[in-house]
């Protein structure tokens, strides 16, 4: 069923905000913690592949963001940066996992994926009960033959557009899209040549160039294609390094 939308009375229409339907039927079904997870960053050219788990609890402090929230892509930056803190204090508990570039070029993307939604879990300070995930793909459930704990036994439900549709999800978005965003405008004073405070190393023009004149740095992941017919080694190249986390909470 598509979303509900509403009017702003002008005759134009805009998507129904997120909201806590599909988390209060897992509270219902008597779940006491409900995480959504979402990632950032796997389109990228360079930096990290980021995901965020953001834990609900029913009768939890998340009133305050619950009617605020939109999928990350819907707000300017600004916009996400005022929602980070009060997000991070109504979550029950949120963290964040990562696969660095090389990871991602040795684990290949959907590998990656499912070790930094690991590391998210295994960083939460109360284990939830049922998890929400953007998209169709369930990158967080056991597979077979994967090893003791590789995966999340309970409940996991995929929703479609979930980071627009349910509030832990769009929280989880706004969650990961600023703190990657923040990562990357640090590496940019490391790596000046590749506006990396511009294009959060996602592919544009300009990142294009810079590849072409200067080869990949440290971060960026040399799986994709093109970077074949690159320069080998930048100025100031080293070896990539896992990012450092934010504490627990």
């Amino acid at each position: 069923m598509p979303a509900v939308t509403a009017s702003n009375g002008a005759g134009r229409r805009h998507p129904a905000p997120p909201d806590l339907s599909r988390e209060q039927e897992f509270w219902d079904s008597g779940a006491a913690v409900v995480a959504g997870l979402d990632e950032v960053g796997r389109g990228a050219w360079a930096g990290p592949l980021v995901v965020v788990a953001a834990a609900l609890r029913a009768d939890g402090p998340h009133g305050p963001f619950a009617g605020a929230v939109r999928d990350s892509k819907q707000l300017r930056a600004d916009q996400r940066e005022r929602l980070f803190d009060l997000i991070a204090a109504g979550c029950e508990s949120w963290a964040l996992g990562s696969a660095d570039a090389a990871e991602c070029d040795e684990l290949g993307m959907s590998a990656a994926q499912r070790l930094a939604a690991r590391r998210a879990l295994d960083r939460l300070a109360v284990l939830p009960d049922a998890l929400l995930l953007d998209g169709r793909w369930d990158f967080v459930s056991v597979t077979p033959g994967a090893p003791a704990g590789g995966g999340f036994g309970g409940p996991v439900r995929t929703v479609v557009g979930g980071d627009a549709r349910c509030v832990s999800l769009a929280a989880a978005s706004i969650l990961a899209k600023v703190w990657r965003d923040g990562h990357m405008v640090q590496q940019a004073a490391r790596y000046p040549a590749y506006d990396f405070d511009r294009n959060k190393g996602y592919p544009c023009p300009r990142h294009r160039a810079a590849l072409a004149a200067w080869g990949p740095s440290a971060i960026h992941r040399r799986s994709w294609a093109f970077m074949e017919h690159l320069p080998c080694g930048a100025p100031g190249e080293g070896a990539a390094t896992q990012p450092r986390l934010p504490e627990r909470r």
